[in-house]
C-alpha cells in the first residue's frame, strides 16, 4: 500500500481543488490525466477508457473533499480510475449474461468442428513476426477497429490477458468470471482476431 504523503505544491493544489478553484482543476486535469488514462487502458479499449477518466474527474470533484493525504494525490486518482474500470467490467460482464452460449459469427461457424477445435486453422504467415506485423500501421489501426468490435467482456479478457500479461486468476477476479468462462471468452475472441489478421494478409483490406 502507498503511504507516502502528499507534500509541497501538491498540498497546495489539493487545497485550491476543495475551494473548488477552476483553474487548480484544469491544471490537475493537465497534470494527472496522462497517468490516469494509462491506468484505464490497462482495463479498457482506449475510446471507453477516455469516457472513464472523463467520468473520474465529475468524480473528483465532490471526492476531493474527502482526500486526507494518507497517499499521493496520483495514487489516490489512479485507485479510482482503477476501481472504476473493474466495476465497469463487471457490469458489463452482466449486462452481457448470454456472451457464454451465443453461437458463432456465420463466418466463423464452418471453421470449427463440433468439438470446438479449428477445422480450416488460419492461413498465418508466420515468417512476419509480431513485431514486423504490429509495425504495419494499417494492420493495427485493422486491430484497433476489430477489438472494438468485440463484445465488451472479450475484448476485456483479451486485453488483460494477452496485452497485459495478467494472470488468469487476477483477469477472473476483475472480471468477476470463472476460469472456464475466460477460457471460453479468450477462445472466442482470438479466432475473430485471427481470422481478421488473415483476411489481412492475404487481401491487404481490413
Amino acid at each position: 500500500m502507498d503511504t507516502s504523503q502528499a507534500t509541497g505544491s501538491e498540498e497546495e493544489l489539493i487545497e485550491k481543488l476543495k475551494e473548488q478553484d477552476p483553474a487548480s482543476y484544469h491544471l490537475a486535469v493537465r497534470t494527472y490525466s496522462p497517468g490516469m488514462l494509462a491506468v484505464a487502458r490497462f482495463y479498457l479499449d482506449p475510446s471507453t477508457a477516455e469516457e472513464v477518466v472523463q467520468d473520474c474527474w465529475v468524480t473528483v470533484i465532490d471526492a476531493i473533499n474527502k482526500f486526507e493525504g494518507r497517499s499521493g494525490l496520483k495514487t489516490w486518482l489512479h485507485r479510482i480510475v482503477s476501481n472504476r474500470c473493474k466495476n465497469k467490467l463487471r457490469s458489463a460482464k452482466r449486462e452481457v449474461s448470454t456472451d457464454f452460449q451465443e453461437q458463432l459469427d456465420p463466418d466463423l461457424a464452418d471453421r470449427f468442428n463440433a468439438s470446438g477445435r479449428w477445422q480450416t486453422p488460419p492461413k498465418l504467415r508466420f515468417e512476419e513476426t509480431a513485431e514486423s506485423l504490429l509495425e504495419n500501421g494499417a494492420l493495427s489501426d485493422c486491430l484497433d477497429k476489430h477489438l472494438s468490435k468485440l463484445p465488451e467482456t472479450q475484448r476485456s479478457a483479451l486485453m488483460l490477458y494477452e496485452a497485459h500479461q495478467h494472470k488468469s486468476e487476477d483477469v477472473c477476479n476483475i472480471l468477476d468470471v470463472k476460469p472456464s468462462n475466460l477460457r471460453v471468452l479468450l477462445h472466442r475472441a482470438r479466432q475473430k482476431i485471427f481470422l481478421m489478421v488473415e483476411h489481412f494478409q492475404e487481401t491487404g483490406e481490413c
